[in-house]
């Protein structure tokens, strides 16, 4: 039988949509957690001295969007044939765009700065990048709340995780685009999504 363990910090961050993976496929795993302090003496045991990592049968795999995708084919979340899976990975790779722009907001140590630098993300940056998500989600999703193919993949997941923290930050962003709203709600509806969010860690990213 395969076994799984994850490497991170106390933090959702860039381990969270695997967790999800996890939860989704009710899948059994080790969760393990370090603190910052304890990170230092764990960062020699990880390929590239960084975090999230993934053992799998004994082998470790860094980075968190391979550590997805492999995951999401584990446990069917990665789409029902190769051009499906490549519908999931261009909206991966447009959710990736829309973080990008926001890590620079997140990093600003200036508070000035760093508040010109979140007014323009939230009006200039964001839209733009929902809108794509909005067409993604319109041409691929067959009509219903998922954004390919009418079921739940790990570009639902991935969008659910990131807009956690967005909307965390301006609660109201997803107001004009009622499909991207819908598809958050029926990922929190998932019986297994639902029973892993109730009972998860608390934690502010």
């Amino acid at each position: 039988m395969s076994t799984y363990k994850l490497y991170y910090f106390t933090s959702r961050g860039r381990a969270e949509v695997s967790r999800l993976i996890f939860a989704a496929a009710s899948q059994k795993y080790e969760d393990i957690r370090y603190e910052i302090d304890e990170w230092p003496s764990h960062k020699a045991e990880m390929p590239l001295g960084q975090m999230p990592v993934l053992e799998f049968n004994g082998t470790k795999l860094p980075q968190s969007k391979s550590i997805a995708r492999f995951l999401a084919k584990q446990f069917q979340l990665a789409g029902r044939d190769n051009f499906e899976q490549a519908k999931v990975d261009a909206v991966g790779d447009t959710i990736e765009d829309l973080l990008t722009k926001l890590t620079p907001v997140f990093y600003e140590q200036d508070e000035s700065k760093k508040e010109e630098l979140r007014k323009k993300y939230f009006g200039e940056e964001l839209p733009k990048h929902l809108q794509n998500l909005d067409v993604l989600l319109k041409d691929f999703g067959n009509g219903g709340p998922f954004f390919v193919g009418n079921h739940l993949t790990w570009a639902d997941l991935l969008f659910y995780d990131l807009f956690e923290t967005i909307l965390a930050m301006n609660e109201n962003c997803l107001e004009n685009y009622p499909r991207l709203k819908q598809n958050r709600e029926e990922v929190e509806k998932q019986p297994k999504i639902a029973e892993y969010l109730k009972n998860r860690p608390k934690t502010q990213f």
